[in-house]
């Protein structure tokens, strides 16, 4: 008899075992999916957009450019074509939050070199001063891989209403002047289709967190469409 509840016994722990794989597997299965947002001017706090986009409800997309990077390289949308990337503003001699803001990146190119979807795209807004020369020796002191990361300078104007008007990232009005000058820490993940799929704080480990996890989820989606 002892023989048999001793038998009954893990029986019963074995069934607890693949009930409790069922319930998971079961609820993992009704959870919904995080879905990433198509960000539209509409979405975005007014402040980071300029007054002429804020009623824009859809179909808001990345500008096309023509900007140099850190090898003299003229790099367009053609280069970053059904490609996933991240995008930020920056230069090269900022002391305050770029700094942090490269390091960020760099730890992102560190997980995503082997990954051919996924680019980076990092924006000078003192043009002026990051010559080529400039960006290619800061490249050379940060790591950057050319086929992953273009550093790129170019005209003001451009840049300054590409982060303005296009990317929806910066707070303060401007005309790309000698005397404008912008300062953000936003990472902006862009989608296939040159759409904004979320903003993220460049300073912020944990914000660098949830944008890895976010390009998982945004991969993801394509897979499920091959």
């Amino acid at each position: 008899m002892r023989e048999f509840f001793s038998k009954l016994k893990y029986v019963g722990i074995a069934l607890f075992i693949v009930s409790s794989i069922i319930i998971y597997l079961f609820m993992d299965a009704v959870k919904p999916k995080k879905l990433l947002p198509v960000y539209q001017p509409s979405m975005v706090n007014f402040e980071l957009v300029d007054s002429t986009m804020q009623h824009i409800k859809k179909y808001h997309t990345i500008a096309d450019f023509a900007l140099t990077n850190q090898n003299g390289e003229l790099i367009t949308q053609q280069d970053y074509e059904d490609k996933i990337y991240i995008a930020d503003f920056f230069f090269t001699t900022c002391p305050t939050i770029c700094p942090i803001m490269t390091k960020n990146m760099a730890d992102i190119q560190s997980k995503i070199k082997d990954d051919d979807d996924v680019m980076l795209l990092s924006h000078s807004v003192t043009p002026d001063i990051d010559s080529v020369p400039q960006l290619k020796k800061y490249a050379e002191e940060q790591g950057v891989l050319d086929h992953k990361w273009n550093l790129v300078t170019g005209d003001k104007k451009q840049i300054y209403e590409l982060a303005r008007r296009s990317y929806l990232a910066v707070k303060t009005d401007g005309d790309g002047g000698p005397f404008d000058m912008i300062h953000t820490e936003n990472f902006i993940l862009v989608d296939k289709s040159k759409r904004i799929r979320g903003f993220y704080d460049g300073t912020n480990s944990e914000e660098m967190e949830e944008l890895m996890s976010d390009l998982e989820i945004l991969k993801a989606s394509y897979a499920e469409e091959e």
